[in-house]
């Protein structure tokens, strides 16, 4: 079928709204009329080539959550009619990752940049007559998708589809880079670097693990103040100011874990942020940096010597068929706040918008909105 989706045929050019093709459900795919697809900054990666797919033009978003249309031969537990939400990992459940508990390392992921479909290794959308490259096998700036069932998670028709979009990346990364990756305990102190959708998701998962002391590390003034209503104790605008305040809050012991999630991360801040850590503490690396990034600044000593962790996290350490429902549950038990993460919503001739909005710091998250008119 014909529809259209935002592409990128360069990098660092603005996205483009233009007519793709997609194809029809094959064995184990379904197809899903999307509603809602977040803004994640992952997306902006390919914009600046710190994320390199394997060609151009690329669809953009891995946010997304929808109403399934169609289901191809092999596929159980879905029909027309379900709502789900789109993981941006596959996970398959039979590979060996999968088996070992790793259900967010499942070995289907080796083929997240490639742009060909699981199912049958072909090129699904295409557009002015060449292949198109979707992210992480989705494409959620379209306002239809056919993906494999791997990535495909049935959810509460209840919840709306705003609210719902979020778990597929963000909100899922940073609450479980908190409560699984970071393993926080009830009385730890800790410190998130960057409150964005992925920080303040990791924000509510230290609130709910029963940190004592939350410190936030975060250079716009709106999102400190939005932090201290979603649950941290303080709230700082930059490092320096930061180790003063965590050292004196916690008698010089530092963050028993700290959790990165700024923007874009940079190799040179590493030391840092494991200097805000406390012996025996972990930091844990949510933040994604260019590919092509190799430098790190690190104090291999103090690293010994102070026995600390530095741990590097992807979906937040989880299960994405078992987190997604799970937190969504959260969500409409009054015990997960989503609906105060989505700062704007825009329709998808307003991506360009939507991101220049979040580089300039004005969005915690914002949510494109498909309407009838963008089918």
């Amino acid at each position: 079928m014909k529809t259209k989706g935002a592409l990128i045929w360069e990098f660092n050019q603005p996205w483009s709204i233009e007519e793709i093709e997609i194809g029809d459900p094959v064995q184990d795919e379904v197809k899903i009329q999307m509603e809602a697809a977040g803004m994640c900054h992952s997306d902006h990666h390919l914009v600046t080539g710190g994320i390199p797919m394997g060609g151009f033009p690329v669809l953009g978003g891995h946010e997304g959550a929808g109403i399934v249309t169609e289901v191809g031969a092999g596929v159980e537990g879905l029909e027309p009619g379900d709502h789900v939400v789109l993981s941006f990992i596959p996970s398959c459940g039979t590979c060996p990752s999968c088996q070992a508990g790793m259900r967010n390392l499942c070995d289907l992921g080796a083929l997240l940049l490639s742009g060909t479909a699981v199912a049958d290794g072909t090129n699904r959308i295409h557009a002015k007559g060449q292949p198109v490259f979707p992210m992480t096998l989705l494409g959620t700036f379209s306002p239809y998708m056919v993906v494999h069932k791997s990535s495909v998670v049935k959810i509460d028709p209840s919840i709306p589809f705003e609210v719902a979009c979020l778990v597929g990346c963000g909100v899922t990364t940073g609450y479980g880079s908190a409560v699984r990756s970071g393993d926080i305990r009830p009385g730890d102190d800790v410190a998130v670097v960057g409150v964005g959708g992925v920080g303040m998701s990791a924000l509510q998962g230290a609130v709910t693990a029963g940190a004592r002391n939350i410190f936030v590390i975060e250079p716009i003034e709106w999102k400190r103040d939005a932090a201290l209503k979603f649950g941290a104790t303080h709230a700082y605008p930059d490092i320096e100011s930061a180790f003063a305040g965590v050292a004196e809050a916690t008698a010089g012991l530092m963050a028993k874990k700290v959790i990165v999630t700024v923007g874009e991360l940079d190799g040179k801040d590493i030391d840092t942020y494991l200097n805000l850590t406390s012996k025996g503490g972990t930091c844990v690396v949510t933040a994604i940096g260019s590919m092509l990034d190799t430098e790190v600044t690190l104090n291999l000593a103090m690293l010994t010597l102070m026995q600390k962790n530095l741990q590097g996290t992807i979906f937040g350490g989880g299960n994405p068929h078992h987190d997604i429902p799970q937190l969504l549950s959260m969500y409409k038990a009054g015990k997960l706040n989503l609906d105060d993460m989505i700062t704007r919503q825009y329709k998808l001739e307003q991506i360009n918008d939507g991101y220049k909005d979040m580089l300039e710091g004005r969005n915690i998250r914002g949510v494109i909105r498909y309407t009838d008119e963008d089918r």
